[in-house]
């Protein structure tokens, strides 16, 4: 069974107060530097930890925890992998109508899901794009590439002012049909000179809290 995200947090501060002092924190260090409500949390979740073997303690001794072998190697390997966290976030873009295009200084830990190409983020911003399920305010994860084939949902920068998010179609006589996944609205037919491909989707990303 997994870690909670405060388990993790009281197990990986007791490894690190060890490995900066040579012993382990006092159950007052530890309510004081996760900023815990009492003692009796503390002691909550030191035996939470316990009874699932990542904490041993000896009885009746103070400054008596210690974080498993197998808990510390996995840092340590963690550690030593190297691993990137961080991708561009790079703006806004419309999923309405379009809006110039600003480039951000932001970024975005979603290195899970942007494998190994040159990959950005962006943030939507309007409901053109709502029955393919990308709502306002969802981030999209989007491969940067100059082509991309029919019905794929691309970035698209027009006359090169502004960007918008569309499901691409080539058209007959050099046009192009960007066309929003909402039956309310009207696709963006332009001429395919006056539009540039920056990139196509890889995944959308909710955050709901």
């Amino acid at each position: 069974m997994a870690l909670t995200k405060r388990q993790k947090e009281v197990l990986d501060f007791i490894a690190d107060f060890v490995e900066e002092n040579g012993y382990s924190p006092s159950y007052e260090e530890l309510a004081h530097g996760l900023k815990l409500a009492s003692l009796a949390t503390v002691h909550k979740h030191i035996q939470a930890l316990e009874s699932r073997n990542y904490l041993h303690r000896l009885f009746n001794q103070s400054r008596s925890l210690e974080v498993s072998p197998k808990y510390v190697q996995e840092r340590r390997k963690s550690r030593a992998t190297p691993r990137s966290t961080e991708i561009p976030l790079a703006g806004r873009i419309a999923a309405g109508s379009p809006v110039e295009a600003i480039q951000g200084q932001d970024t975005l830990q979603f290195a899970d899901f942007a494998g190994k190409g040159d990959t950005f983020a962006l943030q939507v911003s309007g409901e053109s794009m709502i029955d393919d399920h990308i709502l306002s305010g969802d981030y999209v994860l989007v491969e940067r590439t100059g082509q991309a084939q029919d019905g794929e949902i691309v970035v698209a920068l027009i006359e090169g002012r502004e960007a918008t998010l569309k499901r691409l179609y080539h058209e007959p006589a050099g046009r192009i049909r960007l066309q929003p996944a909402n039956a309310a609205m009207q696709p963006i037919i332009v001429d395919a000179a006056s539009v540039q491909i920056q990139g196509r989707v890889l995944a959308v990303l909710r955050k709901y809290k």
